[in-house]
């Protein structure tokens, strides 16, 4: 009897271990989901259940995440941190989650990304980053971003965003990139091109306005036609040996001739979008062709009108030479009969 009660007691104390849900938490069996929201919570619960397949960690004071900070949950496919506080992620953040298909790191303080952060999140397909304080990302985050379906990257410092990046999410069909502060020069003429292709293969996006420069401030990205962005400028390089010493003479200023502060508000002037007004040279070139056409046309009316005045006027002048020729010619005959023709006549 004492044997049994010990078993007993031995399953129950697993089932809570196993199947326990943890303090000022919620769980829910059928859905395998836990819900600690709201809760004031600092860190991690240390009790999460293994099969966990959903996590709810929204609206507490989360600042920090170790590495494998949810190991206890490998099967966990959706993992909710909306509203905390969290600044930086350590590399090994999520490792050990190869299931995990929807991040929700949404209204936090996070101001970069390192590109290792998602290499172990194969299956990830939606990653929310909106309303954060980004304001730059790598070129490449890994492979995971092969499968993702949705990046939202809305309400951060972004400027610029690589094209590179945005070509690693071959699958990608919602994106969210609006209220940045997109600097829109050269340098953003490939997102505007990627976006223009993205949106022909049936991409959703919302909008890219630009916050400067002053020119195009409040203005949509798409809208700015291609011909107003002057090309980013190439450095003055050379071919050869020569390249490479004016390379080398362009970081290293003179002892007696410092580089010009103006000089490098110059160079950075260069890059700025600016309206290009529309060539001198076409204007005139279209002018010309239509006063050529307009001339030419005066020419043929002209030519046209001369022919038929010219062949009128031959056709009245043979009339008249027609009829006064035969007027001549009736005298000539009377005057050839002789006496005895008169008289039978």
């Amino acid at each position: 009897m004492k044997g049994e009660l010990l078993l007993l007691s031995s399953v129950i104390f697993l089932l809570r271990v196993v199947c326990g849900c943890p303090t000022r938490c919620r769980c829910h069996s059928p859905s395998q989901s836990v819900d600690c929201s709201r809760q004031g919570l600092a860190e991690i619960p240390p009790d999460l259940p293994p099969q966990t397949l959903t996590l709810h960690l929204q609206d507490n004071q989360i600042h920090q995440l170790p590495a494998f900070a949810f190991r206890s949950v490998p099967h966990l496919r959706t993992l909710n941190l909306y509203n905390n506080s969290l600044s930086d992620l350590a590399p090994g953040v999520f490792h050990g989650l190869q299931h995990l298909q929807v991040l929700n790191l949404t209204q936090n303080s996070l101001h970069s990304l390192e590109s290792r952060l998602f290499h172990s999140l194969p299956r990830l397909r939606e990653l929310d980053l909106s309303s954060n304080n980004i304001s730059h990302l790598p070129i490449s985050l890994g492979k995971p971003w092969e499968n993702l379906t949705v990046f939202a990257i809305q309400q951060n410092q972004l400027q610029q965003l690589d094209r590179e990046l945005l070509e690693s999410m071959p699958n990608v069909r919602l994106l969210f990139l609006k209220d940045n502060l997109w600097k829109c020069n050269c340098h953003l003429l490939s997102l505007k091109l990627w976006l223009e292709k993205f949106i022909y293969k049936g991409g959703i996006t919302d909008s890219v306005t630009c916050a400067s420069p002053d020119t195009w401030k409040g203005k949509d990205l798409l809208k700015i036609p291609h011909e107003l962005y002057q090309p980013c400028p190439f450095p003055s390089l050379g071919v050869g040996t020569w390249g490479v010493q004016q390379l080398g003479s362009a970081h290293r200023p003179g002892p007696g001739s410092p580089e010009s502060p103006s000089t490098g508000q110059r160079d950075r002037s260069e890059c700025e979008l600016k309206p290009k007004p529309r060539p001198v040279n076409l204007r005139h070139a279209v002018a010309t062709v239509v006063i050529t056409g307009v001339v030419c046309g005066i020419v043929c009316l002209m030519m046209l009108a001369a022919a038929i005045y010219g062949c009128t006027y031959a056709a009245v002048t043979a009339q008249y030479n027609g009829g006064r020729l035969a007027q001549t010619d009736e005298p000539v005959k009377m005057e050839g009969k002789g006496p005895h023709d008169l008289a039978q006549a």
